[in-house]
């Protein structure tokens, strides 16, 4: 699974996700899914996503995952007291805002690449839609 190798802080806040995203163009690849609602993105559903693009186009082609999981989420423990401090990290997160590209892919067809990052799209809790290059 993707994280941090190192931090510089171990818990952060939870933060808001107002606003819209500043990666919003197909820089890299000729297709790109494109988040058009907010949520956290963990680590376990990027993983989940590349691999359905994987396998989708047979490994051929090129892809780029454009969103890492950089923050980290705490969760206390099943029988812990309120007011007992914030809990252990569980695992990490990408904060993902309206316009944001998450994946990009190039060298298939429109087809292939379509299908794809529908499949990829599934395995994601954001409503995508998929985009050309310009």
């Amino acid at each position: 699974m993707l994280q941090p190798s190192r931090t510089k802080y171990r818990k952060q806040f939870r933060g808001t996700m107002r606003g819209n995203s500043k990666g919003n163009l197909v820089t890299f690849g000729e297709y790109g899914l494109k988040a058009m609602t907010c949520s956290w993105v963990t680590a376990n559903q990027i993983e989940s996503a590349r691999r359905a693009i994987a396998h989708a186009t047979k490994r051929t082609g090129r892809m780029w995952v454009r969103i890492f999981p950089d923050k980290p989420i705490t969760e206390k423990g099943a029988g812990a007291p309120l007011g007992a401090g914030k809990g252990d990290v569980k695992g990490y997160v990408s904060v993902v805002k309206p316009g944001r590209i998450m994946f990009e892919i190039s060298g298939v067809t429109e087809s292939e690449a379509t299908v794809a990052l529908k499949l990829a799209s599934a395995k994601l809790p954001v409503i995508t839609k998929i985009i050309k290059r310009k």
